[in-house]
């Protein structure tokens, strides 16, 4: 099982979603950015370090929300979820091909990786 950690980012009614870069697995879609928890880390140290990594952004962790289980028959991933708002920096695509701050109710209308569809249908019944 692979444990990730991933961060529904809000900015005033707005929710940040990346687009995976076509070099890497489920290249193409959208995505709550986020990552892989490393050995000894915390899911909201590992959200930090992602984010800081991947979009030079830092965040302001809320509350947990969900922690959804996804397989992908080569592999199962279990996701760990976060409700976070923006904090500091100004996004930088270091490993996405783009982004977009949409609406919640918008979110089911993109190309979303498989499993946060099973998180977006819980996030728009459960979520502030």
């Amino acid at each position: 099982m692979v444990n990730v950690a991933a961060a529904i980012i809000l900015n005033n009614s707005k929710i940040l979603i990346a687009k995976r870069t076509a070099r890497k697995f489920l290249g193409g879609y959208w995505e709550f950015p986020g990552g892989k928890i490393e050995v000894g880390e915390t899911p909201e140290v590992c959200l930090h370090r992602e984010l800081a990594e991947e979009l030079e952004i830092s965040v302001k962790i809320d509350n947990f929300l969900t922690e959804q289980i996804y397989d992908y028959g080569q592999f199962v991933v279990c996701m760990k979820v976060f409700l976070c708002t923006m904090n500091t920096g100004k996004i930088v695509l270091n490993d996405h091909e783009e982004y977009k701050w949409v609406e919640k109710h918008e979110l089911l209308s993109y190309d979303l990786a498989p499993a946060d569809i099973p998180l977006v249908e819980f996030y728009l019944e459960n979520g502030r």
